[in-house]
């Protein structure tokens, strides 16, 4: 029958032309402006939009118009998030590595002044005779995760929620406004501005909770040594990246290990892996670098801390005796003998 009507494919292929001219071009009067826009706007045909008689629009159409206001604003927008957002963090990151990197967490044992602060007020309180009061092994794991809930809560959850318009302004920067080495430092430039407690809800109450935490720390560095050390986020901040710096703890095996403890008695952190673990393990994400460990350690060689290959110090036996003359493990000073034959601390 077909090949009746249509003796050539020429005349078949004119046939179907002549057809889809009057749809794509007239059908809309068939159907209706508006169903015709929905029945296609993506024919793989030339067939104009702005024809308000067309039957469907050709794929071009959308697509101009989704790389117009879709893809290239999108893209526009990538760039200043990037120049923005991305830049500027990347920078940050690259600032902290490249410090990180020469000293790695011995910023922490070395640099930081809150933790200066801290061990200071412990050799006062030694002076003065005060107890001293450790973690044992059976609770000291209580305190460890405290630092990485601060860190992700206040340092990272809360400042982007509030970027994304869900949590109040106010919580911008939430950890600084409880930081007590906020407090701490502006104090000893002599200002009291950061003890005053502002008005408005929020405000005050992050200032009543820095206020809380500089108060527990200086009374409690008296009694615990480094007591905000240990839920300190930088800290859980450093112990992320702790394996990119050269510095670190080395630990070898030794068949003394783990029998006198000496070494988990002199770590302020309370780190009583120290005494039975070695290699990697031994150099714990609690660990401040401050190398208390390798000072008392009783066996030369044993405890180092080391740049990369190079051994800046290392446990000797020799030194541990000459340590253990003024100052005990635990930090407690011992009397030093006077010419008349008296004592004194």
């Amino acid at each position: 029958m077909l090949k009746n009507l249509f003796p050539t494919l020429g005349r078949l292929r004119l046939a179907v032309q002549l057809v889809m001219l009057l749809v794509t071009v007239y059908g809309a009067n068939l159907v209706g402006f508006y169903m015709a826009e929905k029945i296609s706007s993506a024919l793989p045909a030339l067939s104009c939009a702005y024809d308000q008689q067309n039957g469907g629009y050709c794929i071009l159409i959308p697509t101009q118009h989704q790389l117009h206001h879709r893809v290239g604003e999108a893209i526009v927008r990538a760039q200043q998030f990037t120049v923005q957002m991305v830049i500027p963090l990347l920078f940050t990151l690259l600032s902290f590595f490249a410090f990180f990197f020469v000293l790695g967490k011995a910023f922490c044992g070395w640099v930081c002044p809150l933790g200066t602060l801290q061990e200071w007020l412990g050799r006062l309180g030694r002076r003065l005779n005060l107890p001293l009061r450790r973690f044992d092994a059976d609770n000291v794991g209580r305190v460890r995760p405290v630092k990485w809930l601060l860190m992700l809560t206040l340092v990272l959850a809360l400042p982007l929620l509030t970027g994304l318009g869900v949590t109040p302004h106010g919580l911008g920067n939430p950890w600084c406004e409880v930081c007590p080495s906020r407090i701490a430092t502006t104090l000893l430039t002599g200002s009291t501005e950061q003890l005053a407690l502002r008005s408005g809800s929020l405000e005050f109450v992050l200032g009543a909770i820095a206020n809380t935490l500089i108060g527990f720390t200086l009374v409690a560095a008296f009694a615990v040594r480094q007591p905000f050390c240990r839920i300190c986020p930088l800290l859980s901040f450093n112990a992320v990246f702790q394996r990119l710096s050269p510095l670190r703890l080395v630990k070898r095996e030794h068949d003394k290990c783990a029998k006198c403890g000496v070494c988990a008695k002199a770590c302020p952190m309370d780190i009583h892996e120290i005494a039975r673990e070695h290699g990697a393990r031994a150099y714990h994400e609690d660990c401040t670098l401050c190398g208390r460990c390798a000072e008392y350690c009783p066996d030369d060689g044993v405890i180092q801390i080391k740049w990369g290959p190079l051994a800046l110090f290392e446990s000797r036996r020799d030194y541990y005796k000459a340590r253990m003359k003024s100052e005990m493990p635990d930090g407690i000073l011992k009397p030093r003998p006077m010419e008349n034959g008296e004592a004194h601390v």
